[in-house]
């Protein structure tokens, strides 16, 4: 993989520049974090390069300053709302996100239930999380928020929320997924140590858009992509570019809250610290692309790929056309068609020979491999075993799992566990090259092929089952498929 991005670089700006934003208040910044703290694939992906634990490693740094506050909102816990990409619930992430931190050293202060207004389902996750020991805080529905200032910053707004205790300089504010209320709470927090005598200061840690570059760049094209389903709008900063003259990129939803947010501040501070929403970030991912060409090239294949998610959740009925017209609209201002995803074309021509279901995979070096639909396996396990013995340098005749190891795993699968498809996924393919492993070296070869997999690219000329978006995503293969059932299905 070409590198277009110095992480090193990156941890040592970006630890230094939060801790220089900790200085300019009363050594008390809270510090809104956006995004993934960690397993950030979309910034690793647009970004090569970048870790996807640098946030993670970054909070390391910086762990013997700094306490972390999850917030999770009332209304999330009641709707059981889901995370898309673990496909568990936003309370049940409060938990994993809690156990991960402090498995990486770093102190979990305390969790806020927001937007609380007696919802029993916050009540019991409330009781559950006191029975294990973690601060539980309460912010309370305000009414005619954001837009009544004499109300929220007053004692029957802000001042009606618990107060948040905290003990280090730097609290970073962090939450199972947008619209969580992570700003109302620090902005809450602000309210009260004001009240205690503290000027505490706000900040926004978010990694996309970068401030720092063109508008229209990929790396920022690739982000609308990625929040089409959330309608953000990448744009200029218009306050930034009217107080600095400079031009700089921030999103709709920052730009469109600036006004409130300089009302709240003033009411709190006597004056706004902050002259624009780009005054507010401490984004320094800008300064650290080392190679532009390299993030460039990796956004574009970034936007293709979220066009083909898109285009099966549009099939699935899981997302609206409008969606489909805003990823089409930026492929088409980024310069790019699917075509420019090389396994694209290959998937589909291996298709059109076969007649059949096809993928396509590119290895590190550039040349690019087959699978087609067999009796015995699908065509994502032939492509991920093709991929093997081609890393491996192993005869394509050569069978690295007999055809007779195969058919009893597909009875199992068939007459016991009542599969209705007797070919192999690539998990099972997997588990039979592992176990011909302990008999036969050249199976062994082609097993130890498999870490060389991850970061390749993956298409299928047809939807894939469940079982293998989830086995590429273990793989770390990034793998698109096309807009279309290999049988039109009336129950999923």
């Amino acid at each position: 993989m070409k590198i277009g991005f110095d992480n090193d670089k990156y941890l040592k700006m970006q630890s230094s520049h939060i801790r220089e934003r900790i200085n300019q208040f009363d050594n008390k910044l809270y510090l809104e974090f956006g995004g993934k703290l960690f397993d950030d694939y979309h910034a690793s992906r647009v970004l090569p390069g970048f870790c996807p634990d640098s946030k993670l490693r970054l909070l390391k740094e910086l762990s013997d300053m700094a306490e972390i506050v999850i917030v999770i909102s009332a209304s999330d816990i009641e709707t059981n709302k889901m995370r898309g990409d673990l496909g568990i619930t936003y309370d049940s992430d409060v938990l994993r996100l809690k156990d991960e931190f402090e498995e990486s050293g770093l102190y979990v202060g305390s969790v806020v239930i927001t937007q609380y207004s007696g919802q029993n389902s916050a009540d019991l996750f409330k009781g559950r999380l006191e029975k294990l020991g973690i601060k539980v805080y309460l912010h309370y529905v305000i009414e005619g928020y954001p837009s009544n200032i004499p109300l929220i910053v007053s004692d029957e707004g802000y001042g009606s929320n618990d107060y948040i205790e905290t003990s280090r300089p730097l609290v970073v504010i962090t939450a199972p997924g947008p619209g969580s209320g992570k700003m109302a709470t620090c902005l809450s927090q602000l309210y009260h140590e004001h009240k205690h005598g503290i000027r505490a200061g706000y900040a926004k840690f978010e990694t996309f858009p970068i401030w720092n570059i063109p508008l229209k760049h990929p790396v920022n094209l690739a982000y609308e992509a990625a929040t089409a389903d959330l309608n953000d709008v990448n744009m200029i900063d218009p306050f930034h570019l009217e107080a600095y003259g400079e031009t700089t990129v921030n999103y709709n939803r920052d730009v469109e809250i600036f006004p409130v947010l300089s009302a709240i501040f003033e009411r709190i501070y006597g004056e706004n610290p902050y002259k624009s929403p780009t005054d507010m970030g401490v984004n320094m991912a800008g300064n650290c692309i080392c190679d532009d060409a390299v993030c460039r090239e990796a956004s574009c294949q970034e936007i293709i790929r979220r066009y083909y998610h898109t285009m099966d959740r549009f099939l699935t009925g899981d997302c609206p056309k409008d969606e489909v017209y805003k990823i089409e609209l930026l492929m088409n201002q980024a310069g790019v068609t699917v075509h420019d995803r090389r396994v694209v074309d290959a998937a589909l021509a291996r298709a059109e020979e076969t007649d059949g279901p096809a993928a396509a995979l590119e290895l590190p070096n550039g040349s690019i491999v087959t699978g087609k639909t067999s009796k015995l396996l699908g065509a994502s396990a032939s492509l991920i075993l093709n991929a093997l013995k081609e890393l491996a340098g192993i005869d394509h005749k050569v069978h690295v799992i007999s055809p007779e190891a195969i058919e009893p795993i597909q009875k199992v699968k068939t007459e016991y566990l009542g599969s209705k498809n007797p070919r192999l996924h690539i998990d099972e393919v997997l588990i039979a090259l592992s176990i011909s492993a302990s008999a036969d070296p050249v199976a062994g070869l082609a097993l130890n092929q498999i870490p060389k997999l991850k970061g390749c690219q993956a298409h299928t000329s047809v939807m894939l089952a469940s079982v293998d978006v989830k086995l590429f995503q273990k793989l770390s293969i990034q793998a698109t498929s096309e807009p279309k059932y290999e049988k039109k299905p009336i129950y999923q």
